[in-house]
């Protein structure tokens, strides 16, 4: 395996999220097979909140040893470049983000956390955490995206108020959380910092869309307190769990 990504030491998790990672059962199953008493760690009957590591706890359920799988935890950020599509195929066949991974992480099966459309740019998560990046990219998980954008013409500031009003298209919610101008340097009335608290399709192109507005150029650079550093376009890195805090701080 690639020296970029080492091994980490496996870290405690939750008995019930443990099962199902082991293909046991489901995480709602294994809470009432807690409840009923009939899983052990070491000997001892399991309790709701109980925490095990894999590999070396000894899990068994009605007696049967679980046999620990290895199961590591990917989070990774990529720098997309533009042309590249958050897909696994296309039909026009497009280049896509996972062709941009690394052999070691070619084959995992990795969530895009957030996409960018093909003419986007800028910061990507992945992770092969359905849990992780459900915190993500729900809205109820708190994670602010904000982008760099250049606008088709002098942008009327006036319509910030309305923007972050929000308006509806096409049968969605469209809303910016933060629009700052560009306080300086070229075409800075064309350059705007937008902040989004959710993500849907073309969010940020369809909302300016509405007012008259086209994006000319957009690159997501920062998720929640988590800002693309020391990643060349095109190039991806492991997020370490120091870091991955700061995804879920303001």
């Amino acid at each position: 395996m690639n020296n970029r990504f080492p091994m980490p030491e496996p870290e405690a998790i939750r008995l019930q999220k443990y099962l199902s990672e082991q293909g046991v059962c489901s995480r709602r199953k294994a809470e009432t097979l807690i409840e009923e008493g009939v899983v052990t760690i070491n000997g001892i009957t399991a309790k709701l909140g109980d925490k095990v590591v894999s590999g070396k706890d000894i899990v068994k359920v009605e007696g049967q040893r679980v046999t620990a799988k290895a199961h590591r935890q990917w989070v990774i950020l990529m720098n997309k470049p533009k042309g590249v599509i958050c897909s696994h195929g296309d039909p026009h066949h497009s280049r896509t983000i996972y062709d941009l991974l690394p052999p070691e992480l070619a084959k995992e099966k990795l969530i895009c956390c957030g996409r960018l459309d093909k003419e986007s740019e800028g910061m990507l998560i992945l992770t092969n955490d359905g849990e992780l990046a459900q915190r993500i990219t729900h809205p109820s998980g708190g994670v602010v995206k904000r982008y760099r954008i250049k606008v088709s013409r002098p942008f009327d500031t006036s319509l910030i108020p309305k923007m972050i009003k929000g308006i509806h298209r096409e049968g969605d919610f469209l809303q910016a959380k933060k629009i700052i101008v560009a306080p300086m340097g070229p075409d800075k009335d064309r350059r705007l910092e937008v902040h989004l608290g959710q993500g849907r399709k073309r969010e940020i192109r369809r909302l300016f869309e509405s007012f008259g507005y086209f994006v000319d150029k957009l690159e997501r650079f920062q998720m929640g307190g988590l800002q693309m550093k020391r990643t060349p376009r095109g190039s991806v890195r492991e997020i370490p769990k120091r870091e991955l805090d700061f995804l879920f701080s303001k």
